[in-house]
């Protein structure tokens, strides 16, 4: 069986050297198209034993990434951009799964991302369609996917990614998704990727439109019994579509909330990162209208507790702490709040034991 490591870079010097050599143990030889790099790119690659190969860019990625496939003669591809490091794994086990699994499928890679936010650097995680059988090709401008239907499994790979800490793509996706969204005004998962770009480019506005758009046709889908990669990002979509309509605030925003949260509770129910978000609903709608909305308060603790009996699920996606550190973090302010000083502390310790330091913070607040 033979695995090659399949890329599309440009500009890569800083992460593409560390990306290459761990994957190296699993791969037989790694094939990269360069789309037009200016800095020692292409010099990096050749000095860790890559094939490279020069495509001009023409505004597609999935054109890109088709190409170096073309380049490929495995029998498995895995498919990495140069800020992802792969955590180290066991050919042997990898190719165990390959060999014993039968049928046209994906092979699901878990992704964490780092990024930054109010609390610093926090981290997500999504399991990602990357180990590719011969003949799998992409479509899509951007945020490309692979063609057809087929089941993604997840693989006992892991890769860190770090592009978010350095450089934030959005303003250089937006013309692509843009286009996208024009080219295909009722494909769902463009309307997301486009609502998603904004609400990272603080552009909440703007992003609800896209949200809604693509919340409407993910909700027909559904309905229709559509099945495939896109639809999978219907979960994703619902949190961040929540999480815009809390940023924003206002009454009428939090109303559309309930009426989502209403819609999607047996549905999302079994996800720690839809909980929390509820949890935060929740306290949010209390906090507008207190004498009105007063009977919510149970659902407050509710939404943490049902996080942690969760836990966070790496298979499922989501940021990391959902289903621990933050849900705890969460119970305890409002045990504290609440006059329950003792549950406070308990969960205030249960989130610090896993490193999180505004529980350590407040604790150290408790005791003075």
């Amino acid at each position: 069986m033979k695995i090659n490591l399949v890329m599309i870079v440009k500009d890569e010097e800083r992460c593409l050297g560390r990306c290459l050599k761990a994957a190296g143990p699993l791969v037989d030889e790694i094939v990269i198209a360069d789309t037009g790099s200016s800095d020692r790119t292409v010099e990096i690659a050749g000095e860790m034993g890559a094939t490279v190969v020069h495509f001009t860019w023409i505004n597609d990625f999935s054109a890109a990434r088709n190409f170096a496939l073309e380049h490929s003669d495995a029998d498995w591809n895995l498919v990495l951009d140069a800020d992802e490091i792969l955590r180290p794994c066991s050919r042997k086990e990898i190719e165990k799964i390959l060999r014993g699994r039968q049928g046209t499928w994906l092979g699901g890679l878990t992704r964490y991302d780092a990024y930054r936010d109010e609390e610093g650097i926090s981290h997500g995680m999504s399991v990602l369609p990357r180990l590719l059988p011969r003949g799998i090709r992409y479509r899509g401008l951007i945020h490309e996917q692979p063609e057809g239907y087929h089941p993604c499994y997840s693989l006992p790979l892991c890769a860190d990614h770090d592009g978010y800490l350095y450089e934030d793509k959005g303003e250089r996706n937006l013309p692509y998704l843009r286009r996208a969204v024009e080219q295909y005004p009722e494909d769902g998962y463009y309307q997301f990727q486009l609502a998603f770009t904004l609400r990272n480019l603080k552009r909440l506005d703007e992003s609800l439109t896209y949200f809604r758009n693509f919340y409407r046709l993910a909700v027909d889908a559904r309905q229709a019994g559509a099945t495939g990669s896109k639809e999978a990002y219907l979960s994703e979509g619902v949190v961040l579509y929540l999480y815009t309509l809390l940023d924003l605030g206002a009454s009428e925003y939090l109303d559309e909330a309930g009426e989502v949260i209403d819609q999607e509770m047996d549905s999302l129910d079994d996800w720690s990162d839809f909980c929390f978000v509820c949890g935060l609903f929740y306290m949010k709608r209390v906090l507008s209208d207190v004498v009105r909305y007063v009977e919510l308060l149970p659902n407050i603790e509710r939404c943490y507790l049902r996080c942690l009996q969760l836990g966070d699920r790496p298979q499922m996606g989501g940021v990391v702490g959902t289903g621990s550190f933050k849900a705890a973090y969460n119970l305890g302010a409002w045990y504290e709040v609440s006059g329950q000083p003792e549950l406070a502390v308990k969960y205030y310790r249960m989130a610090a034991k896993d490193g999180y330091e505004p529980a350590r913070e407040r604790l150290r607040g408790l005791k003075q």
